[in-house]
């Protein structure tokens, strides 16, 4: 899913330089274009891995996303640190969930949220 989805994001003219994850969430790191939006970027993210899952497997005819998505800008002199970050998350998830280290992403940054509306 993680090559399919970067295959997408380069369509959309928003080279992936890093796709990752693990089974509950994935991350990427592209090259936002002038010629989409985020919100469309990630429609069509969406829409087409669906789409793409659903056909390769029986197994996968259920898969859907989330409603929601987070998106973060990141400086060109973090690219190394956000692509470190997005490779061994198999690993960092072990200790941390995805739940509590989003909770922790927002609590430092300040950015205020409500539980009732993060998860679905």
């Amino acid at each position: 899913m993680h090559r399919y989805i970067a295959g997408i994001s380069t369509k959309l003219e928003c080279p992936a330089v890093i796709v990752g994850g693990t089974s509950d969430h994935v991350h990427v790191l592209a090259v936002q274009s002038r010629t989409i939006t985020l919100a469309d970027w990630v429609k069509e993210l969406k829409r087409a891995s669906s789409l793409w899952a659903k056909k390769k497997s029986s197994h996968w005819n259920r898969f859907q996303w989330q409603a929601g998505y987070g998106v973060f800008s990141v400086s060109q002199s973090q690219k190394r640190r956000v692509r470190e970050y997005i490779q061994p998350q198999e690993v960092h998830h072990r200790r941390l969930s995805f739940q509590d280290e989003l909770r922790e992403i927002l609590k430092k940054h300040g950015v205020a949220f409500d539980e009732r509306y993060v998860w679905d």
